[in-house]
């Protein structure tokens, strides 16, 4: 019986490994995925589609949970915190809406 566990055990660990070695940088751009996508469905949200704020904070929380979202109306620009990182987010303008920032980016002059 402690055969077969150990058995069962090790194909589950050489599957795991089959599965995910080769998947390894996907799933190492993952958490830079949840901020970014939040930061900008917030931004999109709130000042293209101009909903409250409490709605799109309801909006995208709904998919994905986040650590914590910095939104700063007077330069419409938002910031997600999610899985240990950041990435923000700022409203172009009617024409171009919201864009990702790099990282330190300001977001354009208004």
């Amino acid at each position: 019986m402690r055969r077969r566990h150990a058995l069962l055990l090790g194909s589950a660990v050489l599957l795991a490994v089959a599965v995910v070695w080769p998947n390894r940088a996907h799933l190492a751009a993952f958490p830079d995925i949840i901020g970014a996508y939040s930061a900008k469905e917030y931004c999109s949200c709130r000042y293209v589609s101009g909903n409250p704020a409490d709605y799109c904070q309801a909006y995208i929380e709904q998919y994905i949970l986040i650590d914590r979202l910095r939104d700063e109306p007077a330069s419409r620009k938002v910031t997600a915190f999610g899985l240990g990182r950041s990435h923000s987010a700022a409203w172009l303008g009617p024409r171009e809406g919201c864009r990702l920032l790099a990282e330190g980016e300001a977001p354009p002059a208004s």
